[in-house]
């Protein structure tokens, strides 16, 4: 029997669809593994093993803030010519070292499991150790550009640590506190500012017109002056309370308005006195707030506290001739202060 010849005809169809499929599925094939490539990448960029351990964060954070702190401290009395350190204290006995160090870890830890962004650190900064450096300033003799200085230092020394530890500590890898979501506009944040301000502006001058020279002549021992206090006006201090009024409105108001509803905030809204029990009663009494109010309130509070236990230490351990009782009148005028302003910028953001 002959050979059956294959067509040539036939096996050209067959190696033309063979191709016509190759070449189908090529693009298929490309895109498939564009994917995978994109899926590799995306994981390689959110692999947590460039965060820091949980352990190490905070001990870092503390380390830079007291190396920057010293570093700092040079610096000031090479460009001051020792301005500063003549006016203030040195490091004496063990035991101030040890309340120091300590107040400086509190502040710090406050801030680091608080939550807190680097510039809201630094306004914290600025509430706790304005006080001190504006009565160097005032009536110590300190110049405006020492005081300045001095100032400056101190806030780098918790915003930069924060700057560059934080984004190796939290999932979305900032340093700020979801800007794009807090971000107030800007006249609101002028207005709060200017709030802030005004407030600082009043407690201070009528402090320094009518409280403060008693107190300051009777605990303050060896002070140069008394002669800005009693010339003090509110274009004098318009300067320094700026500052301040920026720093409360960054501390207390940004995160205050930018706080949404949450759940418990329904449970307040349902809250029956009738039939609720005299534990709830209670409770709701004394923190039945919203999850806003809350915060401007804890906000206010931290505020206080840590105005006037940073001013406390800073005049009896850091200054010379200032007697505790003295120390803790001085540090109550900047606690109503800021209490005022959060008080005020509570109103303002208030639902």
């Amino acid at each position: 029997m002959a050979p059956t010849k294959r067509s040539t005809r036939s096996d050209a169809t067959i190696t033309s669809d063979t191709h016509e499929q190759t070449l189908a599925e090529t693009p298929q094939t490309s895109l498939s593994v564009a994917g995978k490539m994109d899926e590799v990448a995306q994981g390689a960029t959110s692999v947590p093993g460039r965060k820091l351990p949980c352990a190490a964060q905070f001990p870092l954070t503390a380390a830079l803030s007291f190396a920057l702190s010293g570093l700092g401290s040079v610096v000031m009395s090479q460009v001051s010519r020792g301005e500063l350190q003549s006016l203030t204290r040195g490091w004496g006995s063990w035991q101030e070292v040890a309340v120091l160090t300590s107040w400086r870890l509190a502040e710090l830890a406050l801030a680091w499991y608080g939550k807190l962004d680097c510039l809201e650190a630094a306004s914290m900064n600025v509430l706790a150790h304005g006080p001190v450096i504006f009565l160097l300033s005032a009536f110590y003799g300190l110049s405006s550009t020492s005081a300045i200085l001095a100032l400056v230092i101190d806030v780098l020394s918790i915003a930069v640590p924060f700057y560059l530890v934080l984004p190796l500590s939290r999932a979305d890898g900032s340093a700020l506190r979801n800007s794009n979501r807090e971000m107030l506009d800007m006249p609101m944040q002028i207005l709060t500012s200017l709030l802030s301000t005004g407030i600082y502006t009043v407690t201070l001058v009528l402090s320094l017109r009518f409280l403060l020279p008693r107190i300051l002549v009777l605990y303050f021992h060896g002070l140069p002056t008394l002669e800005p206090a009693y010339s003090a006006s509110y274009m004098d201090v318009l300067p320094v309370t700026l500052v301040f009024g920026l720093a409360a409105s960054k501390f207390i108001f940004a995160p205050f308005a930018t706080t949404g509803k949450a759940k418990e905030d329904a449970k307040i809204e349902e809250f029956d006195p009738v039939n609720a029990s005299l534990g709830q009663t209670v409770e709701w009494n004394f923190w039945g707030y919203t999850a806003k109010t809350k915060v401007v309130i804890r906000r206010t509070i931290g505020a206080a506290l840590l105005t006037g236990l940073g001013t406390f230490v800073g005049c009896s351990y850091r200054m010379h001739g200032v007697e505790a009782a003295g120390a803790a009148a001085y540090a109550s005028v900047w606690v109503a202060s800021v209490v005022l302003a959060g008080v005020g910028l509570g109103f303002v953001g208030g639902e």
